[in-house]
């Protein structure tokens, strides 16, 4: 259902763009989760160079936390375990693992494609609802202005003190 903004209230107006600020907040912190979920898998995938014949028996750093290490050996560079979600692993080969992470990266990156739109969308509809409120501000200063205009006239014009002679 379309609104015509021009027939909306200023109080209205500033309600719809409350909702529309909400609505683009809300859409612009989903792509940027969505974005940190895309790099996370884009570095993932490209950490599995790593794991060629030419690294095998090398020592490395394994974390324990993100500020704890402890020394290992890379023993097998075939073989992955890749975090499906909610606490399951699945053991990969390096090649099934790439394409994993590349159809997650080419998922996230659709989901990005479709919310962009409907974000530049409201960012469209609240600059029209900004317009139309600015027009009605500025038409209520002007009908202020005449009526401050209309009531001063009316003062000057209409004195009764000055229309009766004073006899003396």
């Amino acid at each position: 259902m379309a609104v015509n903004l021009t027939e909306l209230s200023l109080p209205q107006l500033e309600g719809l763009k409350g909702q529309l600020e909400q609505e683009i907040e809300f859409l612009t912190t989903s792509i940027g989760q969505l974005k940190i979920a895309q790099t996370k898998y884009v570095e993932a995938k490209d950490s599995l160079t790593v794991l060629n014949k030419e690294n095998a028996g090398k020592e490395l750093l394994v974390p324990l936390t993100s500020s704890m290490y402890v020394p290992g050996t890379l023993s097998d560079v075939e073989h992955v375990l890749v975090d499906v979600g909610t606490g399951y692993y699945v053991e990969k080969n390096v090649e099934a693992t790439k394409d994993f992470f590349k159809r997650k990266i080419d998922f996230l990156t659709k989901q990005i494609e479709k919310i962009q739109p409907a974000l530049q969308e409201k960012h469209a509809m609240k600059q029209a609802v900004i317009e139309v409120m600015n027009i009605k501000i500025q038409q209520l200063h002007i009908v202020g202005a005449e009526r401050k205009h209309t009531l001063t006239e009316l003062v000057t014009d209409h004195r009764p003190w000055e229309s009766h002679e004073c006899r003396g």
